[in-house]
């Protein structure tokens, strides 16, 4: 009797215990507070490579004969021959261009990304020699013809810039930019002017005659263009951009161009010069690394 009376109780007791946790209210999981995703920013300090093609805008070398001396009766030739050598001689140059930037961002206001850059980068074109042909009868000498050959050169070797950049971010990851500043270069021009005088039946009535010069020097100048930027990874950017540069125009001296008697003596003598100048553009992709991490969001409870 009283082991029936005590599972009694324990059944009660259970039943009650039972019926007392259905009417708890339920406790709810603890919340799971996922990460916010990262924020890109175009702030901090980037390094990158560059490769494209170049080509110039100024595509002529210019020389002018000044006339100095002629013995005389050789007026006639002296005028000739100076104007045989004053003349533009087309020369253009293209070709593949490459190599390296640095620079530093910082975004403000959101979309506005300003910053400067630095870079360098070598040309591997073909150094294209024009070449122009003439020849002429002095006045007052029909039998006698003047024969002129002109060839001449340049290329620029080397090519950097130091540029500011101001740009807008169309999404965060997008920026589209302006740029503009300084450029150098190693540039080089070189010309040859080759000359003879002919009496009638072609037999030579002197030696042939030349002169020649030439320039190498470092130019600085200016630059402008703009480009587009994609940072399609935390760290990673790729751009395309387009330049125009001008690094001024240059003037050199030749060697006196001077004809002499077979028996001695000067016949005649003009001093040429050359000019050209060298502007161009640039069309270039890049690859950049950045320095920087997404800027987290600190989550507030």
């Amino acid at each position: 009797m009283f082991r029936r009376t005590l599972l009694a109780s324990a059944g009660a007791i259970a039943l009650a215990g039972a019926a007392l946790a259905a009417d708890l209210p339920s406790r709810a999981p603890p919340p799971v507070y996922l990460p916010p995703p990262p924020i890109f920013t175009w702030t901090g300090l980037y390094v990158g490579l560059n490769a494209g093609g170049t080509w110039t805008n100024n595509n002529s070398v210019r020389t002018t004969a000044v006339p100095e001396f002629a013995a005389p009766t050789f007026a006639p030739e002296l005028t000739l021959s100076s104007a045989l050598a004053t003349t533009s001689v087309p020369v253009s140059n293209s070709g593949f261009i490459g190599g390296g930037q640095i620079g530093y961002n910082w975004q403000f206001n959101n979309s506005w990304v300003v910053g400067i850059e630095a870079d360098i980068q070598g040309i591997a074109g073909s150094t294209s020699t024009g070449k122009v042909f003439g020849s002429g009868v002095p006045v007052g000498f029909p039998a006698e013809t003047i024969t002129s050959a002109i060839g001449a050169n340049r290329r620029i070797d080397y090519i950097g810039t130091v540029r500011g950049r101001l740009g807008f971010t169309i999404t965060p990851t997008f920026l589209v930019y302006g740029t503009g500043g300084l450029a150098y270069g190693q540039v080089k021009s070189n010309v040859a002017i080759f000359q003879q005088d002919i009496i009638a039946g072609g037999s030579i009535f002197s030696a042939p005659y030349s002169s020649f010069g030439s320039f190498s020097n470092t130019r600085v100048g200016w630059t402008a263009g703009g480009g587009a930027e994609w940072l399609f990874a935390p760290n990673w950017s790729v751009k395309v951009e387009y330049l125009y540069y001008d690094l001024g125009s240059v003037t050199y001296g030749l060697s006196p161009l001077t004809n002499t008697f077979t028996t001695g003596g000067v016949a005649w003598s003009s001093s040429p010069f050359a000019k050209t100048r060298f502007t161009g553009n640039i069309v270039r992709a890049g690859l950049d690394y950045h320095f920087t991490f997404p800027a987290p969001v600190v989550a507030k409870y």
